[in-house]
């Protein structure tokens, strides 16, 4: 049995009086323990709305209209609200891309790890102490003691983020999902940051669901991909071979997008077009109005995840690379 089973996943949201458009159209992935997956994709693709569904975190109006979240053999998606606040945060961490939504700004940064532990364990002060700033020298913080009793104003936005993961570790969670983390970093520091969330996930046997819209990025520290777009997984498999040979039009362009892909002094790649909001998808494959290979049957059907890829024209090798 696999540690998360996600199974027909759809989100919906109103759109008038009697009808709902999705965010999420029938998303099913599977994650094993200690296992590193990569949800990639372009802004509004259904990438952090997967992330939300997961930790039943979808706020009204949206709802999830159909499918599982199962985690250990459990549907989080039937759960109490006082079940789920016990995996929530414990279990199961969220790494957010803004480190300042995730840290109080009225609260120094031992307090915030202090009330994160207590709302999951009983433990003394003088244990949480201990324990946090193990956490804090974990991920390199320096001066750990000292950071205590700072405030996240008082931080810079790389040591922001350290404190966040540092969080997200407390309670020795076996899954965590990170939106975006480097987002809001200086570029300098995202490097650092990535290298050090892949080197606890091994050193942890913690898995990790990793969102972004950077294919490099995910090349470097997952071990599967998922590519999304307009909210269906319209490719998956191992990263090294989707890397080496994309199967899905969409994947091809956004690999082709990469800097070095693009020799020198040359223009950089851009796919034609925009993805389309969820308000105004076309009839068929959403991709079909970008995509050069698209035919008649593109139009008028959506085409089903087959071989890990949801397309009816998939490239070979030789096509991908061109």
């Amino acid at each position: 049995m696999a540690m998360l089973d996600i199974r027909d996943l759809h989100v919906a949201f109103p759109s008038g009086k009697t009808t709902e458009v999705e965010a999420l159209r029938g998303v099913s992935v599977r994650l094993e323990k200690g296992e590193r997956l990569g949800v990639v994709g372009e802004s509004g693709a259904g990438k952090s709305m997967l992330a939300f569904a997961i930790l039943n975190l979808i706020a009204e109006p949206g709802r999830v209209s159909k499918g599982e979240v199962v985690f250990h053999g459990e549907n989080l998606l039937e759960m109490s609200g006082r079940d789920i606040r016990g995996i929530r945060g414990n279990r199961i961490s969220m790494i957010f891309q803004d480190p300042m939504v995730t840290l109080n700004p009225v609260l120094s940064i031992g307090t915030q790890m202090i009330e994160t532990l207590k709302a999951h364990r009983r433990i003394s002060d003088a244990e949480a102490r201990k324990l946090y700033i193990a956490r804090l020298r974990e991920v390199a913080i320096p001066s750990a003691e000292s950071r205590m009793d700072a405030y996240p104003h008082e931080l810079s936005g790389g040591l922001r983020q350290r404190v966040v993961i540092a969080i997200a570790l407390l309670t020795e969670p076996e899954l965590i999902i990170a939106d975006e983390p480097t987002t809001a970093l200086d570029v300098t520091i995202q490097a650092e940051i990535m290298a050090l969330i892949l080197k606890l996930c091994r050193e942890n046997d913690v898995a990790l669901i990793l969102i972004t819209h950077d294919l490099g990025v995910v090349a470097e520290v997952t071990e599967r991909i998922m590519i999304m777009y307009a909210g269906l997984c319209v490719e998956t498999g191992p990263t090294r071979q989707i890397i080496k040979a994309p199967r899905h039009p969409y994947t091809a362009g956004l690999l082709k997008a990469l800097p070095q892909f693009a020799g020198r002094g040359h223009r950089l790649y851009q796919i034609p077009g925009s993805m389309p909001p969820i308000t105004a998808l076309p009839p068929g494959c959403a991709y079909h109005p970008r995509c050069e290979w698209a035919s008649a049957e593109c139009k008028v059907k959506i085409p089903p995840l087959e071989e890990g890829c949801a397309c009816f024209h998939p490239l070979d090798q030789t096509e991908a690379a061109s």
